[in-house]
């Protein structure tokens, strides 16, 4: 079975040169294929830029389906909302403006693109780009120093932490960390999580002359500390809530429509039960007006031969995310307590019902792979292919393979991300945030979102 890609198999390609001029490179890369990414490294990285060769597209399976790797936050999930409100309350804080009295800064159309997808770095790299002319020193400084100061008390795992000193560090005021007052607003915000005001403007006043705010780069790392101190904040009260209330309340972390179903049916758990569960994603369609094509009542029809060809093929699963470990614990726990209720009312037997109950209780039981930041670098998330190419590769997936799995994306770079890591066949799932990225990258497009790749798409399966 060849890899897809023009003379990925030459000897060429499994001998090249050490080293080589631009026509020898030129005549090399001409073997990878006709499609390339050019993805942007941050400014402290060299090169400023690479180029990955894209795996020759696909849309369709023909050779059957292995595996699936799939993004967590807006594919698997809704988290993206707490991301993208962790960056508007960066943007407030570092230009003094308070969240809970002004209008939102960030806009939609022009902004969204831009910071959905990618690493954090560049997610704060392009807001300081755009809002830094706001930004209030005074406000820089004294957000900078709570959001360390909190990060220290709270930290979700020990690099953070680290992570926060070393800002500290290279912003020149690494003196904090031995300042009593800074010793004193740890201490209190440990003990109630609250930052007393008199400590903040003090310790801003003094240090503020040796804080470093010279490039957009200072701007940058102090952005993603103050970033990260909201967003943890966030996942630090979900997981509080999570564990005290009852499970019925609205959290801001829900599945994607039709994710649990698909996991099942993936994994061969479902067989022709699936046939059961048909209304639950007509519904979706339903409401997105895309129950009227042909292809909607074939798929309905054929949902239990495609619920048994993954019962007798069961996938492996792969979850890709730019999240740090712990954050993906957090969220994916709270994404599995909600898919579990949504179990509970499924109309198939009980006996089955019951099993899958037991399979969702953790995450690692039905994804075969768990990929995040923490296995790799923030300098190497997506755009960038490592990711999804450890996934490949802690799946047990050799590029012969490849062919044979299907990537699922809500944004741009995660389906360059996916293309660039040989994957042929990538489907972009836009929901309301990503609408208006490119998808150049993906080889099919399914706006109904994963309802979609299952009633009008069979899994992309030559099923009929």
């Amino acid at each position: 079975m060849p890899f897809p890609g023009k003379g990925i198999g030459s000897k060429m390609q499994h001998n090249p040169p050490k080293f080589a001029g631009i026509e020898e490179i030129t005549n090399l890369v001409s073997h990878l294929g006709d499609s390339f990414a050019v993805v942007e490294n941050p400014p402290y990285i060299f090169p400023p830029y690479e180029v990955y060769p894209l795996a020759a597209p696909c849309t369709q399976l023909t050779s059957g389906m292995i595996a699936a790797v799939m993004d967590m936050d807006g594919t698997t999930t809704t988290t993206e909302v707490l991301c993208t409100g962790a960056l508007e309350s960066m943007v407030q804080r570092l230009s003094n403006r308070r969240p809970d009295t002004e209008k939102p800064i960030l806009n939609h159309e022009r902004d969204y693109p831009h910071i959905i997808g990618n690493s954090t770095t560049k997610h704060v790299e392009y807001l300081v780009n755009v809002y830094g002319n706001g930004f209030v020193p005074e406000a820089v400084c004294s957000s900078f120093i709570e959001a360390c100061a909190w990060t220290l008390s709270h930290a979700i795992d020990q690099k953070r932490a680290q992570e926060a000193v070393n800002a500290l560090q290279v912003q020149g005021i690494a003196d904090l960390l031995n300042d009593p007052l800074f010793e004193q607003m740890c201490a209190q915000i440990k003990q109630d999580n609250t930052v007393v005001p008199t400590l903040s403007d003090t310790l801003s006043t003094a240090y503020l002359p040796q804080l470093r705010l010279e490039t957009p780069a200072d701007l940058t790392r102090i952005g993603i500390e103050i970033y990260y101190q909201r967003y943890h904040e966030s996942l630090r009260h979900l997981e509080t809530a999570a564990a005290a209330s009852d499970s019925e309340q609205t959290r801001p972390i829900e599945p994607m429509p039709g994710i649990g179903i698909a996991l099942a049916m993936l994994k061969g758990w479902l067989g022709k039960d699936v046939a059961a569960l048909g209304d639950i994603l007509a519904s979706h369609l339903s409401d997105l007006g895309m129950c009227s094509s042909p292809a909607f009542s074939s798929g309905l029809a054929h949902l239990p031969r495609l619920g048994e060809y993954f019962a007798a093929h069961p996938v492996k699963l792969g979850l890709v995310t730019s999240s740090i470990a712990a954050e993906a614990a957090i969220v994916m726990q709270e994404v599995f307590r909600v898919l579990r209720e949504e179990i509970a009312r499924w109309p198939v037997p009980r006996e089955r019902r019951d099993f899958l109950l037991e399979q969702f209780e953790d995450p690692l039981r039905v994804y075969d792979a768990c990929i995040t930041a923490s296995d790799s670098s923030e300098i190497r998330l997506k755009p960038h292919r490592d990711l999804y190419a450890i996934a490949l590769h802690t799946l047990g997936i050799s590029p012969e393979q490849f062919q044979c799995v299907a990537g699922f994306e809500d944004s741009e770079s995660g389906t360059i991300a996916i293309r660039a890591a040989g994957i042929p066949l990538c489907c972009a799932l836009p929901f309301a945030m990503t609408k208006n990225h490119q998808f150049k990258a993906a080889t099919q497009v399914c706006q109904g979102g994963i309802p979609e790749v299952i009633l009008l798409k069979n899994f992309f399966l030559p099923i009929s």
